[in-house]
């Protein structure tokens, strides 16, 4: 990993919010609740597991980080941002006229984006894809991918899954953050997919679940963990909050698309250090 000091998680994950609050409340439109969910697995990825250089963003032995729940760009923009990929001030014009920042995932838009994303369950096919092409060039990079808990609904999903663990795809790290809120209501009330832990493990992959999210501690653990699996692909399922941080966000599925009131975005600014 290309990072020159050593990585102060809990104020970055702080900081990752407070920009993904304030991204989305300028913009008047963003999805918060997910990014906010995902802040401290993308902490740890680019401040703890993954090889990078915010200096040489297509250096050609970089880990990819691929962003399946493409909708959630805020915490993906903050991250890259905050490891030195952008300026942090550029964060200001998402969603603006003009701006390199959209609303969804598009492939170097800014350096470090690895993929165009919008339509979800699109995300494990591209890493697969990546992965495969790294290995037949004698690359020995990892790509993680992350995705949503919803987007498990997609059947394109459980193909990518087939056959990453048929071509023996290692090196290939799913992350599921799950929330258990997709764009307008619970998953179990969308559709049932549990248990995913299983369902994976049936395909072929090594798995590890029921990972706290929110501890920073146990998700480098298991990112570790899911690195070093040869052989076969791995996942790792991490129980998430969606809209963690800020209190009247947490667990609603309302904060799914929509940005804060002027109150609300004072209250949350507040409750995260502001």
């Amino acid at each position: 990993m290309v990072i020159d000091a050593p990585v102060d998680l809990e104020a970055l994950t702080q900081r990752i919010r407070r920009h993904i609050v304030q991204m989305v409340y300028t913009a008047r439109s963003g999805h918060i609740g997910g990014s906010m969910s995902s802040a401290d697995i993308l902490a740890v990825l680019y401040g703890r597991i993954m090889k990078h250089d915010p200096a040489d963003p297509q250096w050609a032995e970089r880990d990819r980080f691929v962003m399946s729940k493409g909708h959630c760009t805020p915490v993906q923009y903050a991250t890259l941002a905050e490891f030195g990929y952008f300026p942090v001030e550029e964060l200001a014009t998402f969603r603006q006229k003009g701006t390199r920042l959209q609303g969804h995932s598009v492939i170097g838009k800014p350096a470090g984006v690895e993929n165009s994303a919008g339509s979800l369950g699109m995300g494990l096919s591209f890493g697969l894809g990546i992965r495969l092409g790294l290995r037949l060039r004698g690359v020995d990079s990892h790509v993680y991918v992350l995705m949503g808990d919803g987007e498990q609904q997609e059947g394109q999903v459980w193909e990518a899954a087939m056959a990453a663990a048929h071509h023996e795809v290692d090196r290939l790290v799913a992350i599921i953050d799950r929330n258990r809120i997709q764009n307008d209501d619970f998953t179990d009330t969308t559709m049932r997919f549990s248990p995913l832990d299983e369902k994976y493990r049936a395909f072929g992959w090594e798995v590890r679940s029921g990972i706290d999210g929110h501890n920073l501690a146990a998700v480098e653990e298991a990112l570790a963990w899911a690195r070093d699996v040869r052989g076969k692909p791995a996942l790792v399922i991490f129980e998430t909050t969606k809209g963690k941080g800020v209190s009247f966000m947490e667990n609603n599925p309302g904060f799914h698309g929509a940005p804060p009131s002027d109150e609300q975005y004072a209250q949350a600014m507040r409750e995260l250090g502001a």
